[in-house]
């Protein structure tokens, strides 16, 4: 199968963090699963004249085109012409190609949250009238109609993340070269549920002092981050720590909080991302699922609970008080 990979608006960190997939690399993975692309602005060395051929033989159905994928937001402005983006050489604005691009491809999949659902480029006032290829924030109905399938049969496949996890790209690739994805296999926001039915919680090192609700109270602590930092992993959809990212990483190993990078409109939260909002001491967003009144007689009987090793080491930059150890049988 082939692949035609758009970098429209955003800051290209998609393809970047594709570049990381490790075992097999990105490479290696494509000639195994007999996916190639047709072309790549960052990786591929066509440019002018024989990349317009190439989208122009797409349109006259001279080219068949199996998966497009779109990497950053779609700018529509001014006035719904997207001539704030123009495809230079084209004379066409990025808006009008992906439009009929989309209609030419058996599958088409949106890499990252710009391209998903608008993202970080369409933070603030929003002057570019930016958006996802279906979805504008949370609402279908962005660059392409909210009715859009493609020739497979599929809407546009959201891979949400910012960046996203290069194996969640990959493994969307393969499952459509194997006939492999169904809107079955999509949950509500057409996120694939291979990620999106786990949650950034799932896998958390911190779980531990998230049981007791032992919190960090600054960024270098190794407590939970849910109390006071703004971490909402537990309202989050990725397997970030259970598929670690370049090697053992992620955010919540790395000691920052999650953002919900893979959620519409994660990028105006209303709040510092490193801030928990309350109200009458209690965190506004609480974990999926979970009434606030349980949440709080779980977290007072979890607080009185707390080991002493807990409560110390989470507000510490390392582990002060080690696990005490076994006392022998008499």
């Amino acid at each position: 199968m082939n692949i035609l990979w758009l970098q429209s608006a955003g800051c290209g960190g998609c393809t970047m963090s594709l570049l990381c997939a490790e075992d097999p690399g990105l490479m290696d993975l494509m000639d195994g699963a007999g996916l190639e692309f047709l072309w790549h602005p960052s990786l591929s060395q066509a440019t002018g004249a024989e990349v317009r051929r190439l989208l122009s033989a797409i349109e006259a159905d001279e080219q068949e085109l199996d998966i497009l994928c779109i990497e950053g937001s779609i700018v529509r402005g001014p006035r719904g012409t997207g001539k704030f983006q123009m495809m230079a050489g084209t004379g066409r604005s990025m808006l009008d190609w992906v439009q009929s691009l989309s209609g030419k491809a058996r599958h088409v999949v949106a890499v990252g949250t710009c391209a998903t659902y608008g993202g970080i480029t369409t933070a603030g006032e929003n002057p570019s009238d930016a958006v996802g290829v279906q979805y504008d924030g949370s609402h279908k109905g962005g660059a392409l109609s909210a009715d859009f399938t493609a020739r497979g049969g599929l809407p546009v496949i959201n891979v949400a993340g910012c960046p996203t996890h290069p194996d969640w790209v990959t493994e969307t690739l393969l499952l459509l070269a194997e006939d492999g994805l169904s809107t079955a296999d999509l949950d509500g926001l057409a996120r694939p549920r291979f990620y999106a039915d786990n949650l950034v919680h799932h896998g958390c090192p911190k779980n531990e002092f998230y049981e007791y609700k032992a919190s960090a109270t600054e960024l270098s602590e190794i407590g939970c981050m849910m109390e006071h930092l703004g971490c909402i992993g537990t309202q989050a959809v990725g397997d970030c720590n259970i598929r670690s990212w370049n090697g053992p990483g992620s955010c919540t190993r790395a000691g920052y909080p999650c953002i919900n990078c893979t959620a519409p409109e994660f990028e105006e939260p209303g709040h510092g991302f490193t801030e928990t909002p309350k109200f009458a001491g209690i965190p506004v967003g609480l974990p999926s699922d979970m009434p606030k009144a349980w949440f709080m007689a779980l977290a007072s009987l979890s607080k009185a609970a707390t080991p002493e090793r807990i409560g110390v080491n989470a507000t510490s930059d390392r582990i002060t008080v080690p696990p005490s150890l076994k006392k022998p049988k008499p």
